[in-house]
């Protein structure tokens, strides 16, 4: 028997649900480390996924808590948007993907774990990533501790912004 090692699953195992919205971080800037957010703009945020699908998924949403597109004002949303953009462009830089899924999931039926606050995920995909061990053993493998994929992306935006100033 193999084992696949993953320490950082063990703050989750039975941990009871937190109270309130995970996205809802805006006055709370100084718990982004625990809160794994990797880079804060104007409207929106960038916060990594703490059960991510491949290294380097992560999560862009807006301050507002709100549940649908309808709900944001046009700078918010053109502001997210451009974020996600931003996201894209760090994780092809950081990680060289072979593609990148991004996308929103509106509504508990089209699978969002946190419906009440929409927001959009981008997940770095390599050829070759969807192997047997999800099909089988119904286990992700995961290369990259979630710190050390939280400091590299840290890095990118805090670069990204200061070569935009």
């Amino acid at each position: 028997m193999k084992n696949l090692w993953a320490p950082w699953r063990m703050e989750y195992i039975g941990a009871e649900k937190k109270e309130g919205c995970i996205f809802c971080v805006k006055d709370l800037s100084g718990e982004d480390a625990q809160r794994r957010v990797v880079y804060r703009g104007r409207h929106s945020f960038v916060m990594m996924n703490a059960f991510p699908y491949n290294s380097g998924h992560v999560m862009v949403a807006p301050y507002g808590h709100v549940a649908c597109l309808s709900g944001l004002r046009d700078e918010v949303l053109e502001d997210l948007f451009r974020t996600v953009r931003q996201s894209v462009e760090i994780l092809k830089e950081v990680f060289r993907p072979d593609g990148l899924n991004v996308g929103l999931n509106l509504g508990a039926a089209a699978g969002a774990g946190f419906e009440e606050h929409l927001h959009v995920h981008v997940v770095p995909r390599w050829n070759g990533d969807c192997n047997f061990m999800p099909v089988l053993a119904d286990t992700k493998v995961l290369p990259e501790h979630l710190d050390s994929t939280r400091a590299k992306l840290e890095r990118a935006f805090g670069k990204a912004v200061t070569s935009d100033k």
